[in-house]
C-alpha cells in the first residue's frame, strides 16, 4: 500500500507532501495505481517548480518515496491561491484514487 500524507495551512494553503511505499496493484513496472499517484505528484511539483517565488525541497532519493516540502510562503494573495489550488489538486487526485483503490492507496490530511 502506499501511504500519501497532505500537510496544509489551516486556510488550506499546501505546505509539503509525501509519498512512501509501493501499491501493490500489480508487478513493478505495471502498477497503474502506482503509475497514477506518481503522475499526479509529478505535476504538483512541476507547477510548484514554475512558480517564480516559491522554493521547495524534494526528496525522491530512494524508490518508492517521493516528498516536497515549501520552503517560503509568498504572502501574495496570488500564492496563496496556486497552493491551494495545487492542494486541491492532490487531494481531489489521490481522492479518487482512493475511492476506486482503497486497498491499494491511503491519504492522511494534516492541516497545521
Amino acid at each position: 500500500m502506499t501511504y500519501v500524507r497532505l500537510v496544509c495551512t489551516t486556510d488550506g494553503c499546501l505546505k509539503s507532501f509525501e509519498a512512501k511505499g509501493h501499491a501493490g496493484f500489480a508487478q513493478k513496472g505495471y502498477d497503474i495505481v502506482c503509475a497514477a499517484e506518481t503522475l499526479l505528484l509529478r505535476t504538483a511539483i512541476d507547477l510548484l517548480n514554475n512558480a517564480n517565488e516559491l522554493q521547495g525541497i524534494l526528496d525522491d532519493s530512494k524508490r518508492g518515496y517521493l516528498y516536497y516540502k515549501i520552503n517560503n510562503f509568498p504572502e501574495t494573495d496570488l500564492y496563496k491561491e496556486r497552493l491551494r489550488c495545487i492542494a486541491d489538486f492532490i487531494r481531489s487526485g489521490i481522492s479518487s484514487l482512493v475511492e476506486e483503490y482503497p486497498a491499494y492507496i491511503c491519504l492522511q490530511e494534516i492541516a497545521e
